[in-house]
């Protein structure tokens, strides 16, 4: 897994929230990991850090985790290859990419009622500001709006 973590300039991260091969940039965070399913809490736990070093309100912040494990799992899924996640954030909005080198675009679908999944995109949909794909159906991409409420 390789992880490239960027951090806001205004707050630092304790010692411990930032692992030794991080290179800190701005704000923001990337990582490239293998499809592999159990690699989802990962990026749960990532995200949650820097939810909470971005004040994001908690009630936000789990719409988001929702929205984040969605997407993710569904690169790990139907991607091809390795999957990378990109986060970036600014003062009012938070935007979550996740590539996963496969070009056929998610897209919402109706999963019948026995279906096991299928719904993941109809959460995105729900609860981030507005989300879409790429041009060349490689990245998932939405974004959260943060100024209302925000600490």
């Amino acid at each position: 897994m390789t992880v490239t973590h960027t951090l806001t300039k205004t707050a630092a991260a304790p010692a411990a929230a930032v692992p030794p091969n991080v290179a800190c940039l701005g704000a923001g965070f990337a990582v490239a990991f293998e499809p592999v399913e159990a690699r989802v809490p990962g990026m749960r736990k990532i995200m949650t850090a820097h939810l909470r070093l971005w004040r994001v309100p908690e009630s936000l912040a789990k719409d988001i985790l929702l929205v984040l494990s969605e997407i993710v799992t569904n690169g790990v899924v139907h991607g091809h290859g390795a999957v990378a996640l990109t986060v970036r954030y600014t003062t009012d909005r938070l935007r979550i990419e996740v590539t996963d080198g496969n070009p056929t675009p998610a897209k919402l679908r109706c999963a019948d009622d026995g279906d096991a999944s299928g719904r993941g995109l109809f959460l995105v949909d729900y609860y981030a500001t507005t989300w879409g794909v790429s041009g060349d159906g490689m990245t998932t991409w939405c974004e959260f709006l943060l100024a209302e409420g925000r600490s």
